[in-house]
């Protein structure tokens, strides 16, 4: 069994990230470098890859999470800044889990699960009680079996829009962090 070795995203990783997105994603959840590079800067604790030890430069995945406004979603391919932060009264965050992908060469050995559980570690360490997230691609049974639960529709309502983005299939979920 390959061991795909885990550790912080750089900014160096993001040719990797888009290779792994191209082969994991529909052209409409495709997002663009400049819009990944936003969310690594805004949270470079919580956002990780996996390296294939066989292919030098190549990584087995990569996962993208930061914190967030509990009132609204960040939007796909957008760029992301921390301009809430300044705010006089500052709305309360949650742990926004924005993308995860495993290649094919990377599956079947739980390294979604250990990425996660890495990131986690670090959103737990920063204060954040809550997490968020926008399920694609059937993805809601995997992201259920880690605690997610689908908001209630009338919450899911308030962000129609943006979650249009994601495809009709998409699935807003949460969970409260274990602190």
């Amino acid at each position: 069994m390959t061991m795909f070795p885990q550790r912080l995203m750089t900014v160096a990783d993001l040719p990797a990230v888009l290779a792994v997105q191209a082969a994991c994603y529909t052209d409409v959840l495709l997002e663009g470098r400049d819009a990944l590079a936003s969310r690594l800067a805004l949270s470079p604790t919580t956002c990780w890859v996996a390296d294939d030890p066989r292919r030098t430069g190549t990584l087995a995945a990569y996962l993208f999470t930061h914190a967030w406004p509990k009132t609204s979603l960040p939007p796909l391919d957008g760029l992301l800044d921390d301009h809430w932060r300044q705010a006089p009264t500052p709305a309360p965050l949650t742990w926004f889990v924005h993308d995860m992908a495993v290649a094919p060469a990377g599956r079947g050995g739980g390294l979604a699960a250990r990425l996660y559980a890495a990131a986690q570690a670090g959103a737990v360490a920063a204060g954040l009680k809550h997490s968020r997230l926008i399920a694609v691609q059937s993805a809601a049974p995997w992201w259920r079996r880690l605690g997610y639960a689908p908001v209630a529709a009338e919450a899911a309502a308030r962000h129609a829009d943006k979650l249009a983005d994601y495809g009709a299939a998409a699935v807003l979920m949460e969970k409260t962090l274990a602190g």
